[in-house]
């Protein structure tokens, strides 16, 4: 694939996992500083890694979340959360990649992703109530 290919490649996937609202806001949110950094990420984080058929989105999911309570980056660990559902991701399954992670991780990092991932369950039922 060429760039253009990849950025249109990685876009449906971006969409299709973090969801129409949050890339619009992406887009919408754009400055001439992060302007070349979301095209930067939308080419290869989703155009290259995520478009692969080496893993389903699934388990890319998983592996995301784990990676973001291990590298303590909580902004990304909820929007990880928050997408893991359009993957198929059940709750008890993410509950299972945070137990993992309070072994491998620690405890202290694992305990912050369990009540980040509860405030995210907590707003996203809320969400399914309004509908």
């Amino acid at each position: 694939m060429n760039d253009e290919q990849r950025y249109e490649a990685g876009m449906g996937v971006r969409r299709a996992v973090l969801g129409d609202a949050h890339v619009d806001r992406s887009i919408a949110n754009r400055t001439e500083v992060t302007e070349e950094f979301q095209n930067f990420i939308t080419r290869y984080a989703w155009g290259e890694i995520w478009t692969r058929d080496g893993l389903p989105r699934h388990t890319r999911s998983l592996l995301t979340i784990a990676m973001m309570v291990a590298l303590n980056r909580s902004e990304e660990l909820a929007l990880h959360l928050r997408a893991a559902r359009n993957n198929g991701v059940t709750r008890d399954q993410v509950k299972e990649v945070l137990l993992q992670t309070a072994i491998y991780c620690g405890v202290p990092a694992a305990n912050s992703a369990f009540h980040l991932a509860d405030k995210v369950f907590r707003e996203q039922d809320g969400e399914s109530a309004k509908d």
